[in-house]
């Protein structure tokens, strides 16, 4: 196994993907699966959760305020939470990882607790910004203190008593959102959430599925403080943004016939299927269902021959993680593809439009550097070559993906960053294209 940090990953285009792929557990969901479950009473179930970085730092973090995760098997935790004011204050920092969804969500809940937190994390993670969670909770009487004025990581959270808000988000976030909406549950009377335009909306739909009310008028939110969340059981579906990678593989490499299993369809995560559809794609979607509040179907595609199309507006947050796989679609499309009112990608792991247009020019891709967005022009084939992932788990399986249609081998380094969200990303893509990856010592 390749350690993280270190070695490099070898990727060879050794012909078309075949044959059937489960992914793994959605990583949003299950975040807030562990959270919820985390100040639930009783013992709640969790099947299909991601065993990723991110995730088991979320778990390790309400482990350390004092609730009880156990590890059934490879894909399902019981979680025997103490209520809404259960948690116990942490002898120790918190430290979570990579993960921005686990600071950001956790920042909502423990601004209502009562006791003293801080939340750090890697290099990346403090690099970070949390102002736009961190301004909406001091709007509700929080003590936040942080580098920067309070936007940068580590945080320090002195929980108090909250007071109800009505906030109108500048941006469309999910993070944004569900922090509020987290700390609304632990405040008395009404707070309200007002987004610019739909962003994922698993908090909602969750808080359905497990019996907490919530009120759904257009863009517009409102949450109740509640007394006690009860225990439930919940299963992940497939998450759609590891499945992207297979996706526009199959799409792009010629002779490719690959169906994907029990994958997460939830309109707000799926604008690249309607990215991949005005590039002429078709994806065939069926056996669809509703399970735990989630949609969730089959996808089944062919390799096809694509060509340009520009994304903007209300489409990108639908698709903002699946922006850098999306780009190795356009750098093998016919014409000119244009992704603007992306600047969200600005402030990720790394800067993800930075990171897109440096690696793929590696492979011979002409590719215009905008602010908020990408100008990619296409080309008939891509050349193999040496490529950073940047220590970015959604850098390094795009850059993989790009890769497996190049001519001559790539190397990838630090391929095990891959285990923030897709721990088996490497194993998995064996399977459906035996020797396309091979680890190499650094």
């Amino acid at each position: 196994m390749v350690k993280h940090g270190v070695g490099l990953m070898r990727v060879d285009p050794v012909g078309p993907l075949k044959g059937e792929l489960t992914l793994p557990g959605d990583k949003s969901i299950t975040h807030r699966a562990i959270i919820l479950a985390s100040l639930a009473d009783g013992i709640t179930e969790i099947s299909g959760a991601l065993r990723s970085h991110d995730c088991r730092d979320t778990a390790k973090a309400f482990r350390a305020m004092g609730v009880a995760i156990d590890e059934l098997n490879d894909e399902r935790l019981q979680i025997r939470g103490g209520g809404l004011h259960g948690l116990k204050e942490p002898t120790d920092v918190l430290d979570l990882g990579n993960s921005g969804t686990t600071m950001r969500l956790l920042a909502g809940v423990l601004a209502a607790q009562p006791f003293f937190s801080v939340l750090t994390g890697d290099q990346y993670l403090r690099a970070r910004p949390m102002a736009r969670v961190v301004l909406p909770l001091k709007s509700m009487g929080a003590t936040i203190l942080g580098r920067d004025a309070g936007n940068l990581p580590p945080l320090a959270i002195k929980g108090t008593r909250l007071k109800a808000i009505d906030y109108v988000s500048p941006v469309a976030s999910a993070q944004i959102k569900s922090a509020i909406l987290l700390a609304g549950l632990l405040t008395e009377g009404e707070t309200t959430v007002t987004e610019p335009s739909l962003s994922r909306d698993h908090t909602e739909r969750m808080f359905d599925a497990v019996g907490i009310p919530i009120h759904r008028h257009g863009l517009h939110l409102r949450v109740d403080g509640v007394k006690t969340i009860p225990a439930f059981e919940i299963v992940i579906p497939g998450d759609f943004s590891a499945a992207a990678f297979f996706l526009v593989a199959a799409l792009v490499i010629p002779g490719s016939d690959l169906t994907l299993r029990e994958v997460g369809i939830n309109p707000t995560r799926t604008g690249l299927l309607e990215a991949l559809q005005s590039m002429g794609a078709v994806i065939e979607v069926s056996r669809r269902r509703i399970v735990s509040g989630e949609p969730v179907a089959d996808l089944h595609v062919r390799s096809q021959t694509l060509h340009g199309t520009e994304v903007a507006g209300a489409l990108i947050p639908r698709m903002v993680d699946e922006i850098p796989v999306f780009a190795v679609a356009a750098a093998l499309a016919t014409g000119t593809t244009i992704i603007r009112d992306a600047a969200e990608l600005r402030v990720k792991e790394v800067d993800r439009l930075t990171a897109i247009a440096k690696e793929l020019h590696r492979f011979g891709v002409e590719i215009e550097h905008c602010p908020d967005g990408l100008i990619i022009h296409g080309r008939s084939a891509l050349s193999g070559c040496h490529c950073d992932s940047w220590g970015d788990h959604r850098m390094a399986m795009t850059l993989a993906v790009a890769g497996l249609t190049a001519e001559g081998s790539t190397t990838i380094s630090d391929p095990s960053c891959v285990s923030s969200s897709f721990p088996d990303f490497w194993t998995r893509l064996n399977a459906v294209m035996p020797g396309a990856a091979v680890p190499l010592e650094g």
